[in-house]
């Protein structure tokens, strides 16, 4: 069995991704007989094919030195994507100032809140929606959220 420590892998990459100017969204392994080492990336200007490419050949070059995973495996490198879920802290501090869609518990019912991420604390979130053509502005409990994603801004 082919036992791999993603925590030990993020620690193999981390600086690799540090030096592009790059950020480490989520590493996943997947083993099986066609084992995967899946990198998402990001950074606040995005990320192009160009940075995929790079993070690959870096990554690549890092893993080859190491040698952590036994066997073969591929590895697949790619951004979070425009409507990428929001579950981390920061992740939602990276939200602030952008669109969002919040699917919030509201007693039995849910609700979803969506419009600009204003400000975010322990408590909870701020956003700016649009009722018709007036801004409301509404603070959701954080407790009281059950998702949250990044909606496209066209």
């Amino acid at each position: 069995m082919n036992t791999v420590s993603t925590d030990h892998l993020t620690e193999l990459v981390q600086p690799s991704l540090r030096h592009l100017g790059l950020d480490l969204v989520d590493l996943q392994w997947r083993p099986g007989r066609t084992s995967l080492l899946r990198l998402v990336i990001d950074s606040g200007a995005g990320v192009t094919l160009d940075d995929c490419e790079r993070v690959s050949h870096a990554v690549g070059a890092v893993l080859d030195a190491y040698d952590p995973i036994a066997g073969r495996y591929a590895l697949e490198v790619s951004s979070p994507g425009a409507e990428r879920p929001v579950r981390t802290e920061a992740e939602w501090r990276a939200a602030v100032g952008r669109r969002v869609n919040v699917r919030v518990r509201s007693g039995d019912a849910e609700l979803i809140v969506e419009g600009r991420l204003l400000h975010l604390d322990d408590a909870g979130v701020e956003i700016e929606a649009r009722d018709r053509n007036r801004r409301r502005r509404t603070t959701v409990a954080r407790g009281d959220v059950i998702a949250a994603r990044i909606v496209v801004d066209i």
